[in-house]
């Protein structure tokens, strides 16, 4: 493949930057584990690593780190904050910043793989000369989660370093960006956070702080890059990315101080190393926010008024030096582990889920026994917020929405709020039919109720139109998503209806769940699947939004009818089955009010069974009333064309019929004498309109 002239451009400016604070990060990561002892712990019952494994594993983790955060901020750059060319390939600004991603992934890989070894190496306690046997490494990975989880990491890290060498497209840098992002998740899901008491709340907050920190910390480099390189596109890239910067400092505020507080009571801040931690890295990132307060005061407005990047690249400078050192003080961080865990004592069930549970699942525990899900909880709350918003800027301008809408969106996010944060929620983990509940709720309440809402249709009436001649702006990125490749194949009928109803017999008839029953990780892309499963399966049978594949009436009748019998099915084999799902996981919660578990799992399949009626019966009234709206369309649309051309078809139509009805002899005379006289030799020189 050519290289584009836009690799040979300047980036030396900001290299020195990133090498210097990836140097300063690792010298105080490296200080911070020798102050705090972590480097002279020795696990009970192993050796000693010795010091190059101890320093060593958390150096190279640094290294991934920072790759990582350079590969997701490069893609961002690529994806949203420079404009493609017309045609949808990348332009200048956009391939140099996919080549860069493609040289900091392939880093991050090898990062990523060193993280591995040294990982395995130090939770055996041996040295990393004695486990790069292959044989006895790969044991050592299939035993150790965190090790595994950076496998997983270099993996992705692979992907994405291979798929920005071939990528020139737009659409399929937006992609690279989403497997970057999915990079960070398997080692946040295996870190100190997924132990323990409390780790629900401690994972998905971990996942907010780092989904921030690699947005804002990556934005900025990528943002600086381009600076550095003085392109036109400069004032752009500031705008958006002063916008991203301010809510990533928010989420990362907000879901830092959660995990702290989990982790560490308020007492042992000041009295133990993990605590004395938290405070430097809190005491960094209000370092952080005064920075990022000046960018959006001086150097944004330069740069966006007089087109002068001066100031941003020196602010910009010493902020990523910060940055760089604050992951640092975070590497550090993961190498502590937390008060709670060496002193705290936790039961069984708050080992395996997270938390304890008061009782039996009664009504009353179910509804107001609450657990805020960090996770679908705030998305539940943010969507509904965001729908609001946009019906609020409707209504300013003038132009009205139905309420009918509104009200479905609202209960669909209310109905998620509900399955995953309250009492259904928090015993969920520990009980297959309350597992059931929530399930059905998330892939068949949920999911009619939101497309019901018509949410693309509102945002694309209420996002500005980016204008000929300007860059794609929000509104634009919805409509290439709305009618991508992957959204056609998605809804598409069979496509849509294997997902919906196949990964039910998937998921809990193939030992899937049994074998991930006790994770955290599978419990959140479970209530994702079931979400978007259901989403997809919905959209094009009775979704307000008009989807890629439109179906015809009888079309959407016939799949939502096809899925019926599926579901019913699933539910009797689930109340005839003799052998329990999950049962290792169940019987090893040990709660003394659940003890048949057989019968507790025939409860959940009458539920899935009871349950495929109440959406059937919400379809069926959602598409009798659209095919009533539709068919009053329809006849506004005749009345409207009658008033215009009056009843002009109704008299051909009833001429036609008089022609027919005449013996054949007059028939043709009439039509002889209808040629001649609109032929093209009559009198007024006019064509027949009826002949062809």
């Amino acid at each position: 493949m050519p290289r584009s002239p836009a690799t040979t451009t300047d980036r030396a400016p900001i290299l020195p930057v990133i090498l210097i604070g990836t140097l300063l990060a690792a010298l105080v990561a490296a200080g911070l584990v020798a102050m705090t002892g972590g480097a002279a712990a020795v696990i009970p019952g192993l050796g000693d690593p010795g010091a190059v494994t101890k320093y060593g594993v958390t150096v190279v983790r640094l290294i991934a780190e920072v790759a990582s955060v350079v590969t997701i901020g490069s893609l961002l750059l690529a994806a949203f904050f420079v404009p493609p060319q017309r045609s949808g390939t990348l332009g200048a600004d956009g391939y140099a910043a996919v080549r860069t991603a493609g040289f900091a992934a392939a880093i991050w890989c090898v990062g990523a793989l060193a993280s591995v070894v040294f990982t395995a190496a130090e939770a055996a306690g041996r040295p990393v000369s004695e486990v790069l046997d292959t044989q006895v490494l790969f044991e050592l990975v299939d035993a150790i989660e965190q090790a595994k989880a950076w496998g997983y990491t270099a993996a992705i890290a692979l992907i994405v370093a291979i798929g920005c060498w071939v990528v020139l497209s737009w659409g399929w840098t937006v992609v690279l960006f989403g497997a970057s992002l999915a990079g960070m998740l398997p080692v946040g899901l295996a870190g100190h956070s997924a132990s323990g008491g409390a780790h629900d709340v401690a994972t998905n907050s971990l996942l907010f702080h780092l989904v921030g920190a690699a947005l804002w910390v990556g934005g900025l480099i990528a943002v600086l890059v381009v600076g550095a390189r003085k392109s036109s596109h400069l004032s752009l890239a500031v705008q958006r990315f002063s916008r991203l910067a301010l809510v990533c400092w928010a989420v990362m505020a907000v879901s830092g101080v959660v995990n702290a507080l989990v982790r560490v009571p308020l007492g042992d801040l000041l009295g133990t190393e993990y605590g004395l931690l938290v405070l430097v890295k809190l005491a960094a990132l209000i370092v952080l926010g005064a920075f990022g307060h000046q960018q959006r005061n001086r150097s944004v407005r330069a740069v966006v008024e007089r087109a002068d990047g001066r100031g941003l690249l020196r602010l910009g400078g010493v902020e990523v030096l910060v940055m760089l050192v604050t992951i640092g003080i975070a590497a550090a961080l993961s190498r502590t582990p937390p008060p709670t865990e060496v002193t705290g004592q936790v039961s069984t069930t708050e080992l395996l889920i997270g938390y304890e549970l008061d009782g039996a699942p009664t009504a009353l525990r179910l509804l107001f026994d609450w657990r805020f899900d960090l996770i679908f909880g705030t998305a539940a709350v943010a969507l509904g917020v965001l729908y609001l918003l946009g019906v609020r800027r409707l209504r300013k301008r003038g132009d009205a929405w139905p309420v009918g809408r509104t009200v479905a969106w609202l209960s669909g996010c209310a109905t998620l709020l509900i399955a995953t944060s309250s009492g259904i929620g928090r015993y969920a983990p520990a009980m297959f039919s309350v597992h059931m509940s929530g399930h059905m709720m998330l892939s068949m309440a949920v999911p009619v109720l939101l497309v019901l809402g018509g949410p693309v249709t509102l945002a694309l009436r209420a996002l500005p139109v980016a204008g000929k001649g300007n860059p794609p702006g929000p509104r634009e990125w919805l409509l290439a998503a709305v009618h991508s490749p992957i959204s056609r194949v998605l809804t598409n009928p069979v496509v849509a209806l294997v997902l919906f109803v196949g990964s039910f017999y998937l998921l809990y008839f193939s030992g899937l769940f049994d074998s991930v029953v006790s994770e955290h990780a599978a419990h959140l892309a479970m209530n994702a699947h079931f979400i978007l499963s259901g989403y997809v399966f919905f959209w094009p049978v009775i979704g307000v939004d008009q989807a890629p594949r439109r179906l015809p009436p009888l079309g959407r009748l016939g799949l939502m009818l096809a899925a019926t019998p599926f579901h019913a099915f699933f539910g009797v084999i689930l109340m005839n089955m003799q052998t329990v799902i999950g049962e290792n996981f169940y019987r090893g919660l040990d709660l003394p009010w659940a003890g048949d578990l057989l019968n507790d799992q025939r409860t959940g399949g009458g539920i899935a069974w009871a349950f495929g009626e109440l959406p059937v019966v919400l379809v069926l009234i959602a598409l009798l009333v659209q095919w009533s709206r539709a068919d009053e369309r329809a006849a506004r649309r005749r009345d409207r064309r009658t008033e215009h051309t009056g009843d002009a078809e109704l008299e051909a139509y009833n001429a036609m019929l008089r022609r027919l009805s005449e013996p054949s002899g007059a028939a043709r005379t009439t039509e002889s004498a209808d040629s001649l006289e609109g032929s093209p030799e009559s009198t007024d020189g006019r064509e027949n309109p009826n002949r062809e």
